[in-house]
């Protein structure tokens, strides 16, 4: 396997190595390694959303002359070089200080998406953007990891709203000149190609490789002139609504990444399957085996000691189902290859006695341990698939749980980051778990807390109007239309965001549920607030989009104009600027169809207040004092416990101030927000309880609710 760095001849020697950092995504998370880009040209990153391969493309000639004349950014770029290299070549990492005897393990890590920055768009949302976390926060730690996906040509859509406030959807393919993707190529410098078998033919799959600091990403990809058009088009793009079409992208994904692992020489110790879409791979792992003599059972039996599952979504939609004839087109001539008879295979993923093939049914009988992403999201599961082990009480199920966590060095702004630098030592992020040096944000002054928030929520006001305005100079947005995309937004107001996928569980609309009671408590004289959303509904969901034109044209009208807003196209880079800007993070899921949630945490670590219904991680993470919780038995009795707690209590606590102007009962639960969640949820301690729970099949702890490995599983 290689992969070469393009060429790129304007660039003087002296800087010679900028686009190798450009094509490692550690960037993203390093803020001397983003401004030494930006220093190349700020007009010219911000035009090129951030992206350091379409800068040095388009960047001027003399600009890049003057840089490697420049002392200032000299001194600069050796510094990042320098911390570059002492990263990638870091030999006393977590993992290998804490594992020596495990140094030569592969974690094999799959995931439909992988969220790692704008300028790779192959996400739609939560599952992505955990994936991107997973793969950076492994990098940090050291864990031998290495990610298998699929790349999407035309990667999720881009969300236009109209005038009435409908959404429509515009795919984009990638340009893939300008993306941090290099192409994987075989010994003789030609592109490596993969060859699966799918639907009576082979299909030819090319690869991907993207670097996150010591974490490879392979990315399959079926665009390629070797293939048939129908072929070409198989994973265009991200969740086609097309039952056969997903299917084989699960295929590809599953079966495909196994194979591809298999071509580029790697022997995972550990299979890590992310959501069922990847449950397929551990059908290619026993086919791979299957010329040893193993008979289909011990087969099974040696495939699954090395799978680990982690399931996603209480929702019963959210998890792949196929009809039995549709697997049996595609599945047949494998069953034999692998001495199954047809029951025993189509057993594997059977849902109960119905005809019917699941991929989650699949993940958890193929594997060793299988967790949810939350503790009540793991109570939930263990109630769902507990026919799988009817044997069993629910509480007895083995699946057990991992609550997620985000990326600290990712998700916290620059602003709390200096301050928390200042407060805790130069390397407060080495230990950033740990929640004793947390206790040290109660150091942090009050003034310099709430001068910090005050310049991220004008960044982020700033940013909607921006986007209002730039889409009055496109043409065609009517005086309605801008004021529903944030142009009246008023910094002196409390702010609430509300930002996720346009799910209908997720209860977008809950809070219009009493539209004259809503109006009396934003459009108060005294105490205003406002209400900046943001997030897409799925192309084919039409009730989803029906609750975002409902939002928007609430936002339009008289009696709350000013006060409601939404911003349009919702992705990884509008998200750092809401949950760093607004005041409060609403959350109002109906319980419990919130597996866990993350974008509060992320708001939480920096200073962002949680108002949430208590499910996913919110029901651990809410302790009385860092936040709100909203109860309620149905959609009425919870928007009248939304809208009482907003009246009484979090407005007025938000308008309290003192002689100088400052809310210190308010700021006093930033911190404490801060406090209690920075380190509980961060993906450093995530990572850390899958090595010991997962991965390295660790003897659970007396206080694990279940056992994670479980025995015969049918």
């Amino acid at each position: 396997m290689q992969v070469h760095l393009p060429v790129f001849t304007r660039l003087p020697a002296r800087i010679s190595r900028i686009p190798e950092l450009a094509h490692n995504l550690w960037w993203t998370w390093k803020a001397s390694a983003r401004e030494l880009f930006h220093r190349l040209d700020l007009d010219l990153w911000k035009q090129t959303a951030n992206n350091p391969i379409r800068l040095i493309r388009q960047v001027e000639a003399e600009s890049l002359r003057q840089a490697a004349r420049n002392p200032q950014f000299l001194a600069l770029y050796d510094s990042v070089m320098d911390d570059f290299d002492g990263y990638m070549s870091e030999n006393h990492s977590w993992f290998s200080t804490h594992y020596p005897d495990r140094k030569d393990d592969v974690i094999a890590y799959f995931c439909a998406e992988f969220g790692i920055h704008n300028s790779l768009p192959i996400y739609s949302g939560g599952l992505g953007i955990l994936a991107g976390d997973t793969c950076k926060e492994a990098s940090d730690l050291g864990i031998p990891l290495v990610a298998i996906g699929s790349l999407y040509p035309e990667g999720y859509f881009n969300q236009r709203i109209d005038p009435a406030g409908r959404q429509s959807e515009a795919y984009t393919r990638l340009d893939m000149d300008n993306v941090p993707l290099l192409p994987v190529l075989d010994d003789e410098g030609k592109r490596l190609l993969i060859s699966l078998p799918l639907d009576a033919s082979q299909v030819s799959i090319a690869l991907w490789k993207a670097q996150v600091g010591r974490v490879p990403i392979f990315l399959m990809d079926t665009d390629i002139e070797e293939n048939e058009p129908w072929q070409r088009d198989l994973i265009a793009r991200l969740y086609h609504g097309d039952q056969v079409v997903r299917l084989r992208q699960e295929i590809i994904l599953g079966m495909g990444g196994a194979k591809t692992l298999h071509t580029l020489g790697f022997r995972p110790t550990v299979f890590h399957l992310n959501e069922g879409h990847a449950a397929f791979t551990s059908l290619e792992v026993m086919r791979q085996r299957a010329a040893s003599g193993l008979s289909f059972s011990e087969n099974l039996a040696e495939v699954r000691s090395q799978i680990v599952f982690t399931t996603h979504t209480p929702v019963g939609a959210g998890h792949d189902e196929f009809p039995f004839p549709l697997i049996e087109e595609y599945f047949e001539s494998l069953w034999e290859e692998l001495g199954a008879s047809r029951q025993e295979f189509l057993e594997l993923g059977q849902v109960e006695d119905r005809q019917a093939f699941s991929m989650t049914v699949l993940a958890l009988r193929t594997s060793r341990a299988a967790n949810g992403v939350s503790q009540k999201h793991g109570q939930v599961t263990r109630r769902m698939w507990q026919s799988l082990w009817p044997d069993l009480p629910a509480r007895q199920v083995p699946i057990g749980s991992i609550t997620n966590g985000v990326h600290l060095p990712t998700w916290v702004s620059s602003e709390m980051g200096s301050h928390f630098r200042r407060r805790f030592g130069p390397h407060w992020l080495e230990d950033h778990d740990d929640p004793a040096p947390w206790e040290g944000v109660a150091a942090i002054p009050d003034s310099d807390l709430w001068a910090a928030h005050l310049s991220l929520k004008a960044r982020l006001l700033n940013f909607a109007r921006e986007r209002a305005r730039q889409k009055w100079l496109q043409g065609g947005a009517s005086a309605e239309q801008l004021v529903g995309l944030g142009c009246f937004l008023n910094p002196d107001y409390l702010t609430i965001g509300f930002a996720r996928r346009f799910a209908t569980y997720k209860r977008a609309t809950l809070i219009l549920r009493d539209r004259e009671r809503l109006r009396s408590i934003l459009v108060n004289s005294k105490r205003p607030i406002q209400i900046l959303f943001a997030g897409k509904a799925h192309p084919v969901d039409e009730e989803g989009k029906y609750f975002l034109q409902q939002i928007f044209k609430a936002g339009s009208s008289n009696e709350l104009r000013g006060h409601i807003a939404v911003i349009e196209d919702y992705d990884m880079h509008v998200a750092h600027r809401m949950l760093t800007g607004v005041d409060v993070w609403l959350n109002t899921p109906v319980p419990p169809l919130e597996a866990c949630g993350t974008s509060g945490q992320k708001a939480a670590m920096n200073g962002v207040i949680n108002f949430s219904v208590l499910d996913g991680w919110w029901a651990e993470g809410f302790n009385g004092q860092n936040g709100w919780d909203i109860s309620g038995k149905d959609d009425d009795s919870t928007a009248s416990a939304l809208y009482d707690k907003l009246e009484r209590e979090i407005a007025p606590l938000f308008y309290d101030r003192d002689s100088l102007g400052i809310p210190v009962h308010w700021i006093s639960l930033m911190r404490e927000s801060i406090r209690s969640i920075a380190a509980t949820f961060s993906a450093r301690r995530m990572m850390k309880e899958y090595c010991r729970k997962m991965y390295l099949n660790e003897p659970s702890r007396q206080d694990e609710a279940v056992p994670l490995v479980s025995t015969e599983r049918f």
